[in-house]
């Protein structure tokens, strides 16, 4: 591998490189390199979840979405789910539990995020920073499933996480046949 570029910006860092493939040829690949991030489903009660609506200028607008937030150095993804929730939120988890992982867009980027659920929900206080503008969008979560199949929750983060917790609940299908 040869690195041919670099740019770093605030929250990523987009380098250009030459690399060998494992079929022996070589290719020059644009890649954003990201440190990890997790997002968490908020349960609100064994129904009820606690989406936000959140402004997204590269969306053109607010969109639904798990509270979820940029790993900091060395950060284990629990806590940042635990301050992603707060901070986006103003609720702290009494319990949170690990759903899965997933590669965002693993065609030109490196990053991975951590999925979880928080349950035993206490109030706390929410910290948003200067960027952000959040609603707080409190549904059952059959709603926001429903909202899914309906095309109006588009969030890849969002998407996979409330699946992962409907399943853990037994509110779908456990898998493959």
């Amino acid at each position: 591998m040869t690195e041919i570029g670099r740019y770093k910006g605030k929250i990523l860092e987009m380098v250009t490189e030459e690399i060998a493939l494992p079929n022996g040829r070589t290719a020059t690949l644009d890649l954003i390199r990201h440190p990890g991030a997790a997002a968490v489903v908020p349960f609100l009660d064994e129904d009820r979840v606690l989406l936000i609506r959140q402004f997204r200028h590269a969306t053109g607008g607010m969109i639904y979405e798990v509270p979820a937030g940029k790993l900091e150095h060395d950060e284990a993804p629990e806590l940042c789910a635990s301050r992603e929730l707060i901070e986006e939120t103003g609720y702290r988890a009494g319990r949170i539990e690990r759903l899965g992982e997933i590669f965002t867009t693993p065609g030109f980027t490196d990053e991975k995020i951590h999925l979880f659920a928080a349950f035993e929900l206490e109030i706390a206080s929410q910290a948003l920073e200067a960027d952000e503008i959040i609603e707080l969008a409190p549904m059952r979560l059959s709603d926001a499933l429903d909202l899914i199949w309906s095309g109006r929750l588009t969030d890849a983060k969002t998407v996979v996480s409330l699946l992962h917790a409907a399943r853990s609940l037994g509110r779908l299908p456990s898998g493959a046949r």
